[in-house]
C-alpha cells in the first residue's frame, strides 16, 4: 500500500482491470463499507480511505481476509502516518511508497519500467543525450511546478489563480479539519513566510520572534506543513572531516512554481526535489539505505547537496542557475571529502565538461540520468 506518481503507473500498466474506490465520492463510499468489490478484478485502489475513522482496522480486515483474492493500493493526499495514532496497527502488512511531482525524465516518457534494470547496484550516474524537448520540459517544470493539473494546463491565469488560493484551500479545507490549529490567521502568515525562506538556513527560533508564538507551537506547525507535502528540510551530513557548528535545516517547497523573484532559488528547489524523489525511489522500491543532505561547515562554506548511501558520500550536487564558474566551496569539500562523483548543475542548456574534477551539467541532462 502506499502512493507515487511511478507507483500508481506501474499499478495500472500491472492491472488495467483494477478498480478505483474514491472515499469522497458517496455511491464508491458505499461499496468500501459494504467490501462490495469487483470479481473481475486483482488489484483495489482506495482513495482518501484515511478520512475515514475506522480506516486502519478496516485495512487491516481486508488484507488479512482477502490478500489471496486482491492486491490494494491505497493513496491519499496527506501522509498517512498522520492518522497513525487511529486504530490497530498495518505493521507487516504493506509497503509505503512516497509521492513526488512530475519530474523531467517521467515527462519524456523515457521508459521507467526499463531503467529499474539499470538501479539494482549503485554505481556511475549515466546521463543521455537530449534534445529540445527536454530543455523545454525542464522550462515549463520551472514555471508550472510537477503537480499534474498545473503541469499539464500549463496555463499561466490559472497557475497564479491556483497559487493565490492555496493558503486559504490548505488552511481551511485541510489543517483546519485535521491539525486543531486555533491561530489560524497566524499559521496563514507563517505561510506566505515560506518562499521567501527557500534554500536558505531554515530557524524555528526566528520565525517564532516573527510570529510571536512558542517554539513548540511552530515546530508542530512545520511538522504538520510537511505531513500535507508542503515544504520538506534536508539537514547537514554529519561528517568528522567537517567540523559544523550549523545544525538548522534548508527548507524547500514540494510546489517550487511558488517562489517567485528568484530565479535561482527556484532552480535550487527543483533540483533538490528531483534528487528526494531519486533517493525515495532507490530507498522504497529497492531498500537502499540512501539520504539527502547538504554540506555546511563552521567557516559557512556550503553545498547544496550530498547524496550518501549507509552514511557514505555518493555524489554531491551544486546547483547555479546561471554560472559555469565552478563554486570554490564545491572545490573544497570535492578535495576536503575525497569525493570521487561531483556535478555543478546549470540551468544552462546544451552544457558539459570536465574540470579540475567537477562535472558541469546541464539540468536538462543530468535530471534525465535520474527518475
Amino acid at each position: 500500500m502506499g502512493k507515487t506518481t511511478l507507483g500508481l503507473n506501474l499499478a495500472r500498466d500491472e492491472y488495467p482491470d483494477h478498480q478505483y474506490l474514491n472515499w469522497d465520492i458517496a455511491n464508491q463510499r458505499k461499496k468500501i463499507i459494504l467490501q462490495r468489490f469487483s470479481s473481475e478484478t486483482e488489484l483495489i485502489i482506495f482513495d482518501e480511505i484515511h478520512k475515514y475513522a475506522e480506516w486502519k482496522n478496516y485495512l487491516k480486515g481486508i488484507c488479512d481476509d482477502l490478500e489471496k483474492t486482491y492486491s490494494v493500493l491505497v493513496t491519499g493526499s496527506a501522509r498517512l502516518n498522520t492518522f497513525k495514532k487511529r486504530g490497530d496497527s498495518l505493521m507487516g502488512r504493506y509497503f509505503y511508497y512516497r509521492l513526488h511531482p512530475l519530474s523531467l525524465r517521467e515527462i519524456a516518457n523515457q521508459n521507467i519500467r526499463t531503467a529499474l534494470k539499470d538501479f539494482p547496484i549503485l554505481a556511475s550516474l549515466e546521463f543521455p543525450k537530449v534534445q529540445q524537448k527536454e530543455i523545454d520540459i525542464l522550462n515549463d517544470l520551472l514555471e508550472f511546478g510537477g503537480f499534474p493539473e498545473m503541469y499539464l494546463g500549463r496555463d499561466k491565469s490559472l497557475h497564479r489563480r491556483r497559487n493565490n488560493e492555496k493558503i486559504n484551500q490548505l488552511t481551511n479545507e485541510d489543517v483546519k479539519n485535521i491539525g486543531n490549529i486555533k491561530e489560524l490567521s497566524l499559521f496563514q502568515v507563517l505561510l506566505t513566510l515560506m518562499p521567501e525562506r527557500v534554500s536558505s538556513l531554515f530557524s524555528t527560533n526566528s520565525l517564532r520572534e516573527d510570529l510571536q508564538v512558542s517554539f513548540n507551537t511552530i515546530k508542530s506547525w512545520i511538522e504538520m506543513l510537511e505531513n500535507f507535502y508542503y515544504c520538506f528540510r534536508l539537514y547537514p551530513f554529519n561528517e568528522s572531516r567537517i567540523k559544523s557548528l550549523k545544525k538548522e535545516p534548508k527548507l524547500y517547497l514540494w510546489d517550487w512554481s511558488e517562489i517567485e523573484d528568484n530565479e535561482g532559488g527556484r532552480f535550487e528547489n527543483l533540483i533538490a526535489s528531483h534528487l528526494l524523489k531519486f533517493v525515495h525511489f532507490l530507498h522504497d522500491i529497492f531498500g537502499y539505505k540512501v539520504q539527502l543532505s547538504y554540506l555546511r561547515d563552521r567557516e559557512g562554506r556550503e553545498t547544496d547537496f550530498i547524496v550518501s548511501t549507509k552514511g557514505k558520500p555518493w555524489f554531491a550536487v551544486e546547483a547555479k542557475w546561471n554560472s559555469e564558474k565552478i563554486d570554490k566551496n564545491l572545490l573544497y569539500f570535492k578535495k576536503k571529502m575525497q569525493l570521487e562523483n561531483v556535478f555543478q548543475v546549470i540551468g544552462q542548456g546544451g552544457v558539459d565538461f570536465m574540470e579540475d574534477g567537477v562535472r558541469v551539467i546541464s539540468a536538462s541532462k543530468f535530471l534525465m540520468g535520474l527518475v
